[in-house]
């Protein structure tokens, strides 16, 4: 279901090696992704794997290059994504804050840009 006005966003979720863990026992994030589904605002979204199993490509001058694993070398890295459907960015900020993360990582709010075909 399309709400009327609403625009999608993508939460880029990010760990690092100085956040917390997450303890065994946090269930949050399966009632967090409960709940967007019930509202019917979740689009879709899962966990990726480490960045050690990427392939990363890139064309310059009609050329081809595949590397293998990470193409960055930094502390953070991008462990999942989810997409929201929501009417504006307030909401998908409060919407973002209870997720999981918010306390154990950091999360990226993107507004995606579409294409108009």
């Amino acid at each position: 279901m399309r709400l009327e006005n609403a625009m999608q966003y993508m939460l880029l979720i990010y760990t690092d090696s100085t956040a917390p863990a997450i303890p065994d026992d946090d269930t949050s994030i399966v009632e967090w992704a409960a709940e967007v589904e019930r509202r019917g605002i979740s689009r879709g979204g899962d966990r990726l794997r480490s960045p050690s199993d990427s392939t990363t490509i890139k064309v310059r001058d009609g050329k081809l290059s595949v590397t293998d694993g990470p193409c960055l070398e930094t502390k953070e890295r991008i462990a999942g994504f989810d997409i929201l459907e929501c009417e504006n960015l307030d909401e998908v900020i409060q919407i973002a804050a209870q997720h999981t993360m918010a306390r154990y990582g950091q999360i990226e709010i993107r507004p995606f840009w579409p294409l108009n075909l």
